[in-house]
């Protein structure tokens, strides 16, 4: 059997508003809640479920894109103001890489969370 990633827990300090951020970000859409998570589902076998939290550490979270996909979420990020980077440093401000012949960056949720849009592995 395959191993598949069904769910992880995503700590923030506003599940509503962190949920409807990155579903936005990422043209999905905000599930119904599940117990007391706030929910956005990821794919066919994945639900990112947002948490309420006073405190956590940033965590890093990457995902693989088709180029479409990938050109709707960097105007996406763009028009929302947000900083990106090419590196998870965040050294390369207002670049994008080309790495493996594709494309990716890297850009910081409201909570502090790195994330990565990438194009190829």
């Amino acid at each position: 059997m395959a191993l598949t990633l069904d769910h992880t827990i995503v700590p923030v300090h506003d599940k509503e508003a962190s949920a409807q951020f990155f579903a936005k970000i990422f043209g999905l859409k905000v599930d119904p809640p599940a117990s007391h998570f706030a929910v956005v589902r990821v794919n066919d076998t994945l639900t990112f479920d947002f948490a309420d939290r006073e405190e956590f550490e940033s965590h890093h979270y990457a995902f693989h894109v088709s180029d479409d996909e990938f050109d709707a979420i960097f105007a996406r990020v763009k028009q929302a103001g947000l900083e990106y980077s090419s590196d998870p440093q965040h050294q390369n401000k207002g670049q994008i890489n080309h790495r493996q012949g594709g494309r990716g960056f890297y850009f910081f949720d409201p909570n502090g969370h790195n994330l990565e849009v990438l194009t190829r592995t």
